[in-house]
């Protein structure tokens, strides 16, 4: 079993930074690729970025790119995501997920619905 935590999410002003942390618990991300999502309401949950905890290799969603950065820290089991240059249209909540499966080339991790474990969100608001 897996337990992922998030925090880090608030309000901030358009143009300002935040840093989502997911503490995972559990066992071993070693072989998966964790991800960040994000939900507006009424809205389907959409792919932010993600990160093969092996490798570090990264993937993000175009409207992210160049401004939120995902990374690991492995003494921690804990992912991050920073967030620069934030939009209102971020505003969202965001939540940490782990791969179903361990890394497989072609796979698909921008989709929900290649993982399995969740956390339970955190909440970011941008104002204008």
């Amino acid at each position: 079993q897996v337990q992922l935590v998030e925090s880090g999410g608030g309000l901030v002003q358009a143009g300002g930074s935040l840093r989502l942390s997911c503490a995972a618990s559990g066992r071993t991300l070693s072989s998966y690729v964790m991800g960040w999502f994000r939900q507006a309401p009424g809205k389907e949950r959409e792919f932010v970025a993600a990160i093969r905890w092996s490798s570090r290799v990264t993937y993000y969603a175009d409207s992210v790119k160049g401004r939120f950065t995902i990374s690991r820290d492995n003494a921690k089991n804990t992912v991050y995501l920073q967030m620069n240059s934030l939009k209102p249209e971020d505003t969202a909540a965001y939540y940490c997920a782990r791969s179903s499966n361990p890394y497989a080339p072609g796979g698909a991790y921008y989709s929900k619905d290649r993982y399995n474990y969740w956390g339970q969100g955190t909440q970011v608001t941008v104002s204008s």
